[in-house]
């Protein structure tokens, strides 16, 4: 991968990517000029990008903004990589890509047994990584998901590879956090998901206790859907269990 270079010696809080409905990726590289490239890489290709250049604030941004896909280079300055991985695993299903050296192959195959999904060996082709992040995306959408990776139901469909939602074929409009919440819900379609289930994996454990965080995001998501299909047949789509939480209706609602 040809590097671009960066000499600002300050990670950026965060980098938009063009537009917002990409995936959001976090770029966990410690080599400032590689994670610039990468930053710039996967921006022009449509994600919306934060960066890290450590464990530690890896795991302060992801607990804080919850991406759809984390790309992890072990060789962390701070903390082992093989450490973020295992928090992140504590608490979500988020996919992980590695990033590895050929000299790597023992934390490669230890990082993949504790829960990453895929790796992608130095020196690498934008292309393949692209390739290898959506694979993830779409195994992310676990068995609920058609061939496609996608998540259908009735006229709702949620790409999380792309990150859209459409409602017979028409765009819907969610923020980050509704997206997600659906998400869940479509890939537990019939399951009763509890609403600490929904704050770990939307909010992180440290919101654990904020309920009302779950009630004013379903309740709004549940405006939006019922605006976008004219027809009714999704105003019923999110059931609410009284106390306990939500379940998606499975099949045609």
């Amino acid at each position: 991968m040809d590097h671009g270079a960066s000499r600002s010696g300050e990670a950026p809080s965060a980098a938009a990517g063009h537009g917002r409905d990409g995936p959001a990726v976090l770029i966990i590289e410690d080599d400032e000029e590689a994670r610039a490239a990468l930053v710039r890489e996967l921006q022009g290709r449509g994600y919306r990008v934060d960066q890290a250049r450590d464990g530690r604030e890896a795991l302060d941004r992801w607990s804080a903004r919850r991406p759809d896909v984390v790309l992890l280079d072990l060789g962390l300055p701070d903390v082992d990589g093989l450490d973020v991985v295992r928090r992140i695993r504590r608490e979500a299903a988020t996919p992980i890509v590695i990033l590895s050296g050929r000299y790597e192959e023992r934390e490669k195959v230890e990082a993949l047994d504790r829960g990453a999904d895929d790796y992608v060996t130095k020196p690498f082709g934008v292309d393949e990584l692209n390739a290898r992040l959506r694979v993830a995306l779409r195994r992310a959408a676990g068995p609920a998901a058609d061939r496609g990776g996608r998540l259908v139901n009735g006229t709702l469909e949620l790409d999380p590879a792309r990150h859209v939602v459409a409602v017979a074929g028409r765009p819907l409009d969610l923020t980050p956090r509704e997206f997600e919440i659906l998400r869940v819900l479509l890939t537990h379609a019939g399951r009763l998901v509890t609403k600490g289930r929904l704050l770990r994996a939307v909010w992180g454990e440290a919101y654990q206790a904020e309920d009302s965080y779950v009630y004013v995001h379903v309740s709004q998501l549940r405006r939006k859907l019922a605006a976008a299909d004219p027809d009714g047949s999704l105003r019923d789509l999110l059931v609410t269990e009284p106390g306990v939480g939500y379940r998606v209706r499975s099949g045609n609602p």
